[in-house]
């Protein structure tokens, strides 16, 4: 992050970003830890993705992005790098927004595991959203005292407990590849001004 102190007169964003598809995204299998690439729809999702960040913060009242931060898997880490490019900003992966562990269910199909356990939660040896918070609320509360503007490049099961944690209303939550939500500070934590944003 920088040095210099941000400009209270433009508005503090943390712009919570999904990555871009892969083939266990298309094949609706969970992904977890497994770490596969970007296809091409992906790599093409993560461009736009990267180019509509960046109109985004150069709205007016919007500070400019400083900081890009993904999970360490490279599905996020490519759209990270994307979005860097777009934005001008570095770049750094941090283990906090890892995806969930699914354990023995990873690469499986999501609906074969909901069929057997009634829900992916019920699965054992998965990672409880308890602990995915756990790590990464922390992390979002770090970057709301940083005062700067920031990307954060994740995973629909991190971003979904997140932004319901923040805002229990939102049962409409789709959280789509290359999706963003825009969230803004407020004292107890952050405000979620917009979700399920995509590029255009």
């Amino acid at each position: 992050m920088t040095e210099s102190a941000p400009d209270a007169s433009t508005r503090q964003t943390l712009y919570l970003a999904r990555h871009g598809r892969t083939a266990l995204n298309a094949a609706g299998r969970l992904r977890g830890l497994a770490d596969p690439p970007l296809d091409e729809t992906g790599l093409a999702e993560a461009a736009r993705l990267g180019e509509a960040l960046a109109r985004e913060a150069a709205r007016p009242g919007r500070q400019p992005i400083v900081l890009v931060l993904s999970s360490p898997l490279q599905r996020a880490v490519s759209t990270a790098s994307a979005i860097a490019a777009a934005v001008g900003a570095p770049h750094r992966a941090d283990e906090r927004f890892n995806d969930r562990d699914y354990g023995p269910w990873t690469g499986h199909l999501k609906s074969d595991v909901v069929a057997e356990f009634g829900s992916v939660d019920a699965a054992p040896g998965v990672e409880p959203t308890s602990t995915v918070l756990a790590r990464a609320l922390p992390a979002l509360d770090a970057l709301r005292a940083a005062g700067e503007t920031v990307v954060v490049v994740t995973h629909d099961a991190v971003i979904r407990p997140l932004l319901l944690s923040l805002n229990p209303t939102l049962a409409d939550l789709t959280v789509p590849t290359a999706s963003w939500a825009d969230l803004t500070p407020v004292d107890a934590g952050w405000k979620v001004e917009s979700f399920d944003n995509t590029p255009t």
